[in-house]
């Protein structure tokens, strides 16, 4: 079984959050230690999870947030060929984050490099962390499709997220399509935007 590696945003995922559930939820499932949770520095945000790929090997990621922007630069170093996928929730905007948390990250610039694995984002029309054009923007640059919740805030505790049972069927979903694709399949993966679903 290929191992589901979470990636938490900034100050990490608190008790309730849906990334605590899942871990909990599903045996094959970790979340991914950082050295401070606090005040993220992307190189070495980078290492833990570099680090993370070359001993587990295959993985799916899950992100959250400030993890999706992990995600997206992992895909440009070596590591990235043990990434089956990745099912990102929330992205953040780098610029709003830092409006939002003066001081607290030092992450760089936004990666708007294509993925080298699968990829699904899941959105927010109403998220403070990006407004949804922007959502839209980095999706297509990074290739990846996109799947529309609707009003749902920043997906997390605060807005309602706790075991969160539609994301694990999205997130179900996402995985058996990965499956029955051929390489070929993989490589073409481009952004289609999906209704809004129930959550």
């Amino acid at each position: 079984m290929v191992a589901t590696l979470i990636l938490p945003g900034l100050n990490g995922s608190a008790e309730g959050h849906w990334q605590r559930h899942w871990a909990r939820d599903n045996a094959s499932s970790t979340i991914l230690r950082q050295s401070s949770w606090s005040r993220p520095v992307l190189d070495e945000w980078l290492q833990a999870l570099e680090d993370e790929l070359e001993r587990v090997g295959d993985v799916w990621l899950v992100g959250h947030s400030l993890g999706c922007l992990l995600a997206a630069h992992i895909g440009t170093r070596p590591a990235a060929r043990h990434v089956k996928g990745a099912f990102l929730v929330a992205p953040c905007d780098l610029e709003r984050t830092e409006r939002l948390h003066p001081g607290a990250i030092d992450f760089g610039a936004m990666s708007t490099a294509l993925l080298p694995f699968r990829t699904l984002v899941i959105g927010s029309r109403d998220d403070r962390y990006m407004d949804f054009a922007s959502l839209r923007q980095y999706a297509a640059r990074w290739g990846a499709d996109l799947h529309d919740l609707g009003q749902a805030g920043h997906i997390n505790i605060d807005s309602g997220f706790g075991q969160w049972r539609e994301g694990y069927r999205l997130f179900s979903s996402f995985t058996q399509k990965i499956g029955r694709r051929t390489p070929k399949d993989v490589h073409s993966q481009g952004i289609s935007c999906l209704a809004p679903a129930s959550a």
